[in-house]
């Protein structure tokens, strides 16, 4: 395959396989030299960096837990220095729970928040300003579709709290560091083909569930030139679920 041209480097959070691994693929695919994070399958993100190296750009396999702000400080340093400068960041990584209501206890709900909204927390805070020295850079993070709606859902709540507060954090960025050139926001993906469960199909308006393409489709837009005034925005690819 013929090299593309060179546009920095990407980080994505959790990158060894499923949502992760495609947008990590897609950011290569696109000609960002790509990290690819993982916390214990090693083996699976050496995989998708190979993948990613056969489009022409350097790809990395790098370990961290961004539950852990030091670990998610370490991460994104270490990004910097082997991607030449971060230009994109995706927060993929996000734990799920479903259960009663009545049976959720509290190491399960600091799961929730720890591993969908404090680890993009962790790595957005540790990125952000380095993109405004720069004065470009896009933050992606991914959400939950219906988030925005704050709809009572008992089964999920600790799931749906922390995927509020990333939308909500991310139209903090948003606000903040527009005038640098750097931009935040959420792609809220509904029930996909990768899923380990899936609600009735008739509860999908869509009639159909998603792709993993459709989800990347909404990442292409926000890294591209035309999304540059697009800011603090939800992109929900979900097939009208969840409305």
């Amino acid at each position: 395959m013929v090299p593309v041209e060179a546009k920095g480097g990407a980080l994505v959070t959790g990158a060894n396989r499923g949502v992760g691994r495609r947008l990590a693929l897609l950011l290569a695919e696109l000609g960002y030299s790509v990290a690819v994070n993982y916390r214990t399958r090693s083996e699976e993100a050496e995989a998708v960096a190979e993948e990613a190296r056969a489009f022409g750009v350097e790809a990395f396999a790098l370990q961290a837990d961004v539950t852990d702000a030091a670990e998610a400080a370490r991460l994104v340093s270490e990004a910097e220095r082997q991607t030449g400068g971060l230009q994109v960041l995706v927060n993929n990584v996000g734990n799920y729970h479903h259960g009663p209501l009545a049976e959720l206890d509290d190491r399960t709900f600091r799961d929730m928040l720890d591993s969908n909204l404090l680890s993009a927390f962790h790595t957005c805070q540790a990125t952000a300003p380095l993109m405004a020295e720069r004065g470009s850079g896009r933050i992606i993070n991914i959400g939950y579709a219906g988030a925005e709606q704050l709809r009572a859902k008992p089964g999920i709540i600790a799931y749906q709290i922390a995927k509020t507060g990333v939308i909500l954090y991310s139209r903090s960025l948003a606000k903040v560091y527009a005038r640098h050139g750097v931009t935040a926001n959420v792609v809220s993906p509904g029930v996909l083909e990768n899923s380990d469960t899936f609600p009735p199909l008739s509860e999908v308006p869509a009639g159909r569930f998603g792709s993993l393409d459709e989800l990347a489709g909404a990442v292409r837009y926000l890294v591209s030139d035309e999304a540059a005034y697009v800011t603090g925005v939800t992109i929900e690819v979900a097939g009208g679920w969840n409305l």
